[in-house]
């Protein structure tokens, strides 16, 4: 689970988005602010970034949370990701969330339910689908998606059912923060900052005591060469998705390491280009065949 964000890693990054063609066809709208204080004042004010094809009309939308150990990251450095996802029709979602020190994981997760919210009230305006919202997420950033994914309390403190149609889940951390943090609390204690020092709070932010009854479709992608915490806790997480019978795609990255597993999406060519968008294309048609079929 040590995977901090190291400075050669945010150099790569915008090295490749400074060389990125990928703006061309694509509408940018930046700085969009989306949390809402009178929903939940405990939740600092953040914003996000759209990206949609000129011409978007009800396209599949994906809400992207970076990764950081949950105490790194900004919108902007992924704005190559929002830009090639726009360029194959669907409307992507790069928001902002509070990080540690500063905040802990439940205002992490509110918040980024708060994006999950405002783009269901909004993205038709930007030639998205509120129908079909998938939310997915690299590291940390995959966790809080999976946290939303499998717990629908977040939106019921927003008083709104839960419109996320699929999660997809980019070498998650965190899925089962209770069993880390307590078989290897050493190595854990990093990360008390973000979780606390609680059990019972290590628990509640694992996503993976939430499957049972869960409804909503995941994708997992992992790489071979990943930390060992993340690909242990993935084994647990499948395993028992299994026994709940939840839907859980998954596939599996041959010699990849942790950050590759999302600095792949730089290249057009990529195999997480074509598993991210095979299974929302998937899920996107089962989500329009039930909507048709609402009275």
């Amino acid at each position: 689970m040590n995977h901090l964000v190291t400075c050669r890693y945010f150099l790569v990054l915008a090295l490749l988005i400074l060389n990125s063609c990928a703006f061309k066809g694509v509408h940018r709208y930046k700085g969009l602010e989306y949390t809402n204080s009178d929903l939940d004042a405990s939740i600092p004010t953040k914003s996000l970034n759209v990206f949609s094809p000129k011409k978007a009309d009800s396209l599949p939308v994906m809400i992207f949370l970076y990764g950081g150990s949950w105490e790194s990251g900004k919108k902007e450095i992924y704005d190559f990701l929002g830009s090639r996802m726009a360029r194959r029709e669907v409307v992507t979602v790069i928001a902002d969330y509070p990080l540690s020190p500063d905040y802990q994981v439940e205002e992490m997760v509110k918040t980024a339910a708060h994006a999950v919210r405002w783009t269901k009230e909004n993205i038709a305006k930007y030639g998205g689908s509120p129908d079909q919202i998938f939310i997915s997420g690299h590291s940390a950033g995959a966790h809080l998606a999976a946290v939303l994914s499998t717990n629908n309390k977040y939106f019921e403190e927003l008083k709104m059912d839960n419109p996320i149609k699929g999660g997809i889940l980019i070498d998650p951390a965190g899925l089962d923060m209770y069993w880390f943090l307590s078989d290897y609390p050493s190595d854990g204690e990093k990360y008390f900052k973000t979780f606390t020092e609680n059990p019972d709070v290590w628990k509640s932010y694992s996503p993976i005591y939430f499957l049972e009854g869960q409804k909503i479709p995941l994708l997992i992608l992992e790489g071979e060469r990943t930390y060992p915490s993340i690909s242990k806790s993935i084994d647990r997480f499948l395993e028992k998705a299994e026994e709940e019978e939840v839907e859980v795609s998954y596939e599996f990255y041959p010699h990849k390491k942790h950050i590759p597993m999302i600095t792949q999406f730089f290249w057009t060519g990529s195999q997480g280009y074509d598993d991210v968008l095979g299974f929302i294309r998937k899920e996107a048609s089962e989500a329009r065949k039930a909507t048709s079929l609402k009275p």
